[in-house]
């Protein structure tokens, strides 16, 4: 799409630090410079108000990514690229079949209603959990892996979402500081999160969760 558009040596397209490094090798394949701006720190998407302080006179394109099922704000990324004349790209996520959604809607319910110790997801009636990522506080030790490493160990089988944003990456490394990005990328853990999960297999993941409150600091 950046290619088509035209966008490609001397531009800078601005692409989230949060996530894989896919979008940011597509503008370095079009022959454009990546600049990362930081996410909003309940959707894990792009900030359209950080987007407009990456705004230089050599950007051409803004990329959204839509995260976890939330879907960035589109609406205030195309006021921004009207105003400044930039083409605004989104990479979506694969759909799921209304029931599923709907499944995964109620199993997410159910979890944000009986987990402590644990910042839960910002909710949503847009929200269709595509992965049900909560947030381990830290308090100066990593919390948030110590607490991966009992689940694991308990048969959860809980994932890192985004183990190291683009911009510290050592094909990307730029000096910019992302601090919601940062945070995001220490904090976040990706719980298990399947339509097709029981009633009894939640409710152990509650309890198993909850009875590490002692790795913890109070949530917040």
């Amino acid at each position: 799409m950046l290619q088509a558009a035209g966008v490609g040596a001397g531009d800078e397209v601005i692409v989230p630090a949060y996530g894989n490094a896919e979008v940011a090798e597509a503008v370095v394949r079009a022959g454009a410079a990546p600049v990362f701006a930081d996410i909003d720190p309940d959707t894990y998407c792009i900030d359209p108000s950080h987007v407009v302080d990456c705004v230089t006179e050599r950007t051409a394109a803004v990329v959204a990514v839509h995260r976890f099922g939330h879907k960035a704000d589109v609406a205030r990324l195309q006021e921004v690229g009207q105003k400044h004349g930039l083409l605004v790209l989104e990479q979506g996520e694969t759909e799921k079949p209304f029931r599923e959604v709907a499944q995964r809607q109620a199993h997410a319910a159910y979890l944000s209603g009986r987990l402590n110790g644990v910042r839960t997801p910002a909710g949503g009636a847009g929200h269709s959990y595509q992965q049900y990522v909560v947030r381990v506080p830290g308090n100066g030790r990593p919390d948030r892996d110590a607490f991966a490493r009992v689940l694991r160990g308990k048969g959860v089988d809980c994932s890192v979402p985004v183990k190291t944003p683009v911009h510290r990456m050592p094909a990307f490394r730029r000096d910019v500081v992302l601090p919601e990005t940062e945070r995001a990328a220490d904090e976040t853990l990706a719980l298990p999160m399947d339509a097709h999960m029981s009633r009894r297999q939640l409710q152990r993941l509650v309890t198993t969760c909850n009875a590490l409150g002692g790795l913890l600091q109070p949530a917040f």
